[in-house]
Order: structure tokens, then C-alpha cells, then sequence
């Protein structure tokens, strides 16, 4: 039976990580009868083990309810997206598959810097927005307040804003009845040409490519012939159907609605994210493919390498699954004399790195070590040549390099007012500049900040030492702005006088001495010690900056003896002096995974 193009609403919920987004989407399922009371649990739309555990969103889901409003029958497609900064991609291709947005705000925190930026977003695909005030129930909440920094931020009426509690079920009807008038149904032509376009994939081991897509216009029906635009792949659509959320079949998919369909392609990168799938017969008709997305830009680049060297096929089909479900991250073979062959990937964040990790670990049932985090530079070379640097290995020789630019990021930063000076003190530490209009009042008590910080310093541990200097109560919120001339030196850690490559980082020239001493001094208290002494140096080039030892184990090789002349005692004491310097030139000092993970959070 065909579906009222007009009865159909397509509709996200963006907010800032922890504001309650996955738990209101629970209580919107449970309303609408879409998932069974006996199979409900918290974060149902959460299908990851690692987004469970952690308590944060990872991947975008899409999930269709049905809903009778004023005795009509009503399709609602929500796609579920995640909160942290390191996931926008997820979110801003979300949004382009829908018509408006759910802006969830927390009544106990109020406005914060992911919520400006997913807002932001939105305000681009020109999206209809229905704020929400969720946690009311919460003692420390106050709805009054954050209704008049919503009013403030999108100049909306206090009638507009909705308000909420994922928790115990306030407000979910009134967010159904908002989404029903105020959301506009999909535009699209049922009678055009087909046109859908893919926002998700993912790789099953039976059926091969799965595509989550959005029909623009016509309609594709189960075994249908059809083409992928961009790169003129043919396929079939073995299935069609939508989400609920696991997968439904229906017969065909037509304009406006939210669905998958099961292509078959064994070759992961024959399906990718931002194609269009139109049908075959009228695929060489003169009609245009959708936009697509624009290409993500890496924030973050690490090599990773198997422990054990003989995994490397299984990490390189375990990184193209992980690509096709993940398609901001980007990645090529690398191949490193110490660690043998792996790959050097582009990240948007260390907690994408972590949850790339750790998804390779449990998905692909992988060993794997994860070198220094760096981010790109543009060296200049004496002759005018310019190169792209993305490992500390690549730098050239520091006597042909004229200049050498880093990657600056804009931050904003929410905070209240009271953390204002010790926030400007740890971006002074960063080397961070406040931009044109330093600070805006969102009210009386919180302002949002803005600096232009490099982004070497916003990805490593300002984060957390923002959230420190603040009480937690700040956040923030970064994308690239530009580039800028930067004094930065390689700096080697070498464990036993070989350089240990996963510890290679660019440093600043200044703070050189520094994060050398505090690497060495962290790697004394977590290497186990050897039979023999060894020996941590940072370096720079062939200067030595920084030094610490890690004392022998002593094997008392005297406890057999019970007597005699003493010279058979220090005959047996030489013979292990001796044996321990042979130890020293020979030994290789084995690393663990654990030590590599607590220097780079260090």
C-alpha cells in the first residue's frame, strides 16, 4: 500500500554530550509502540557494546515510528546522533537527511558549546528547529532560566519551547504533536526519475554492503537494477526496508522516506557515503546527483601497527569495515622498520582514536599498538618545495626546512563567569589568542569565550584540563580556522639507545626540555625493570635533553654457596658483571601497549 508523501516527518535530535539525547529517543519509541515493553532497555538506539559503557553516542541510528495524531496515521523517521565534538560528521550527515531537528537542552547545565555548534549545523540545512528542555525533573533544574537562553539564542517564543524529561516521559507527546506541525513533510517528485542518497553503510559478512539512505525522488523497488552515480557501480537491491531499529523488509521505498537497502557488493569502498543510488534504466538520463558531502578533514593522525606483524591482512580488512561504517576515518599503509607494516590514520579527535582502537580490538579481535598522536604541518623547504607532514619520522632534515606552519583551531569555550581567569591562564599555557569579540554573554552568569588555539595544544589534554580548571562545568567546542608559522623540533625518546618510534612527537622548541623530562620520568615508573640497567633519554637530533635510568635486577647468584674461601664468591659476582654488560649491548627492551596509552594521555 503506497504512503502519503504528506504524512511523513523526518527529524534528528542534536544536542551537547550527556544532555539526555539517547534517553528522550527511548521514551519516543516506547510511546509510539515501536519497540515492545519486554525488549526495551536504556539507550535501545545504542547498538554498540563501547557507546552502552561509556554512556555517549557514536554512530548515528535511524529508527521509523508510527504514530495516529487527529485519527491520521503518521510515519516519523528519527536519526538518533551523537553529542561529542569528535562525531559531527555523524551529525551534519544526519541532518541532511531530514527536515528539522529536535534541539535537546539540559535543565540542569543550559546551553554548551556542542549544542551552539550542532545548532549551527542545522541552521545550514536550513532545518525547522523545536527546542526542548529535557531533565525537568531534576532537582537542581531550572526551565525558566535555559528557556530564556534558548529564547535568546534562536529568538524563538517561550510557547515554542517544549518542556521535557527522558526519564520519566514529560513532554513526549507534545514533542510528537510539534514534530507532526511543525516539521514540513519531504519535498521530492514520486514520479521523477529515482534518486536516493546514501548518509550510512555498513558491511554484513552474508549479505555484503548494507546502505542507510534517504529517497529523494521516485522510488526503488526489492530487486530492482541500480546504479551508484559517483562511481558507476552496478548492483541489485537484493532487500529493501527500513529500521525499527533492527531491519524490516518492505517491498519498495518511496520519496521522502528513511531506509536501507542490501546491495551485495563484496568490495567494501564500492558503496560510499554521500553517493547517489538511482535506478539503472534511468540512471544515463540527463538528471543530476545529489550534493553529497563535503570531504571531512582530519584533526588528529596516528600510525597503527599489530603487535604480533603476522595480523596485518586481517587489520587491513578489519580497517576497510571500519572505514565503510566510519567515513571520517581516513587512512594508508605505513610501513615502519620498527613496527613492520601498518597504517597512518586521520583521526577527528583522541576519542575518536580510542574508539577506533577499540573497536579494532573487539570487532576484529585485534592486537594493536597506536603511536604518539600529531597533527598535520606544512613545511617549507629551503628550495620552495612544500611538504605535508603527518608523523614526526617524515620531518626532514631540520638544515633544509625554511619554515614550519601548524594548524590553528577556533574554540569556544561556555563557561560561567567565575572560571573566566583560570580559563584564559590554561589557553595562555596553550598558546592560545583570543579572536576579534573575545567574550558574549549568554546571561548574567555564563559567557561563551572565543580563541584561536593551535590545534596541537586543543587535542591533547585541554579537555580535560579545561574541565579541571573549571569544575566541570565548563565545554567547548572546535573546528580548523587557518594556519600559522610555529617554532616546532622532532623530539626521539630512545630506550637503550635505540629511538623508540611510537614515542616520536613535534614539541615547541621552548617546552622541549620540559615534555622530554616528563616522558622520561613516566616511562622510569612504568617499564619493568630488566636484568640488566637501562637507560631513557629524550632527544633532540643527536643532543640529549633529558636522562633517567632504570636500575638492574639483582639475581643474588651467591645463595648457593655455604661456605669456602671467598674468592668463589667474587669469581661468581664477576662472571654476572659480565654478564650483564654483554646483556646491556645485546638486550632489547620490550615495550607494553599499557606504557605507550599512559605516556600519551600524559
Amino acid at each position: 500500500m503506497p504512503i502519503n508523501q504528506a504524512h511523513i516527518r523526518n527529524f534528528c535530535i542534536i544536542a551537547h554530550i550527556d544532555h539526555g539525547k539517547s534517553t528522550l529517543a527511548d521514551r519516543l519509541l516506547e510511546f509510539t509502540g515501536t519497540i515492545d515493553k519486554r525488549a526495551m532497555k536504556d539507550q535501545v538506539l545504542d547498538q554498540m557494546d563501547i557507546e552502552r559503557e561509556r554512556g555517549i553516542t557514536i554512530k548515528l541510528q535511524p529508527v521509523r515510528m508510527e504514530y495516529t495524531y487527529r485519527g491520521e496515521k503518521y510515519i516519523l523517521n528519527l536519526i538518533d546522533t551523537p553529542g561529542h565534538v569528535d562525531f559531527t560528521y555523524e551529525v551534519s550527515r544526519s541532518l541532511q537527511a531530514c527536515e528539522g531537528a529536535l534541539l535537546v537542552v539540559d535543565a540542569t547545565q543550559g546551553i554548551e558549546a556542542q549544542t551552539l555548534a550542532n545548532l549551527y549545523l542545522a541552521f545550514d540545512q536550513n532545518l525547522e528547529i523545536i527546542p526542548v528542555v529535557n531533565k525537568i525533573d531534576l532537582p537542581a533544574a531550572d526551565p525558566d532560566k535555559v528557556s530564556h537562553e534558548i529564547m535568546k539564542l534562536i529568538g524563538c517564543k517561550k510557547e515554542d519551547i517544549i518542556l521535557a524529561s527522558g526519564k520519566v516521559g514529560t513532554g513526549v507527546a507534545d514533542i510528537l504533536k510539534a514534530v507532526i506541525e511543525r516539521i514540513a513533510a519531504p519535498t521530492g517528485n514520486h514520479d521523477a526519475p529515482s534518486r536516493a542518497l546514501i548518509f550510512d553503510s555498513v558491511y554484513d559478512d552474508y549479505r555484503g554492503v548494507i546502505t542507510y539512505l534517504r529517497m529523494v525522488d521516485g522510488s526503488i523497488k526489492k530487486g530492482e537494477e541500480l546504479l551508484l552515480m559517483a562511481q558507476k557501480n552496478p548492483t541489485q537491491a537484493l532487500d529493501t526496508g527500513f529500521f525499527k531499529p533492527q531491519l524490516v523488509s518492505t517491498p519498495q521505498l518511496q520519496t521522502g522516506e528513511i531506509g536501507y537497502i542490501v546491495t551485495g557488493f563484496k568490495d567494501i569502498e564500492a558503496a560510499r557515503v554521500g553517493d547517489t543510488v538511482t535506478a539503472k534504466a534511468t540512471g544515463k538520463q540527463a538528471h543530476k546527483a545529489l550534493p553529497g558531502y563535503k570531504q571531512v578533514k582530519p584533526m588528529v593522525y596516528a600510525g597503527i601497527f599489530c603487535k604480533d606483524g603476522s595480523d596485518y591482512p586481517d587489520l587491513k580488512k578489519a580497517m576497510a569495515k571500519l572505514k565503510l561504517n566510519d567515513s571520517s576515518l581516513q587512512y594508508e599503509v605505513e610501513n615502519s622498520p620498527a613496527l613492520g607494516f601498518g597504517f597512518r590514520c586521520g583521526f577527528l579527535g583522541l576519542l575518536h582514536m580510542e574508539v577506533v582502537q577499540e573497536r579494532l580490538k573487539r570487532e576484529a579481535n585485534l592486537d594493536v599498538m597506536v603511536t604518539a598522536p600529531s597533527v598535520e604541518y606544512k613545511v617549507t623547504l629551503s628550495s620552495g618545495e612544500k611538504v605535508a607532514v603527518t608523523s614526526p619520522l617524515e620531518m626532514p632534515d631540520p638544515s633544509t626546512i625554511q619554515k614550519i606552519e601548524e594548524p590553528v583551531a577556533k574554540v569556544d569555550i561556555v563557561t560561567p563567569t567565575e572560571y573566566i581567569g583560570a580559563i584564559m591562564q590554561l589557553v595562555k599555557e596553550k598558546k592560545g589568542n583570543p579572536t576579534g569579540n573575545e567574550m558574549e554573554y549568554l546571561d548574567e552568569l555564563r559567557v561563551i569565550l572565543h580563541y584561536e588555539v593551535p590545534l596541537s595544544g586543543v587535542v591533547s589534554d585541554f579537555h580535560d584540563r579545561l574541565k579541571n580548571v573549571s569544575a566541570g562545568y565548563a565545554s567547548m567546542n572546535y573546528e580548523l580556522s587557518g594556519w600559522k608559522e610555529a617554532d616546532v623540533v622532532r623530539l626521539d625518546i630512545l630506550v637503550a639507545g635505540d629511538i623508540t618510534e611510537p614515542l616520536s612527537s613535534m614539541v615547541y622548541r621552548d617546552s622541549a626540555f620540559y615534555v622530554g623530562r616528563k616522558i622520561v620520568a613516566a616511562l622510569k615508573d612504568i617499564l619493568p625493570r630488566q636484568m640488566f640497567e637501562v637507560r631513557l633519554q629524550a632527544a633532540i637530533g643527536a643532543k640529549i635533553i633529558a636522562s633517567e635510568r632504570i636500575s638492574a635486577m639483582r639475581k643474588d647468584v651467591t645463595a648457593k654457596l655455604y661456605g669456602g674461601d671467598v674468592t668463589r664468591k667474587r669469581k661468581l659476582l664477576e662472571k654476572q658483571k659480565k654478564g650483564k654488560q654483554r646483556m646491556k649491548t645485546q638486550g632489547k627492551v620490550d615495550i607494553p601497549q599499557e606504557a605507550f596509552l599512559t605516556i600519551l594521555k600524559k
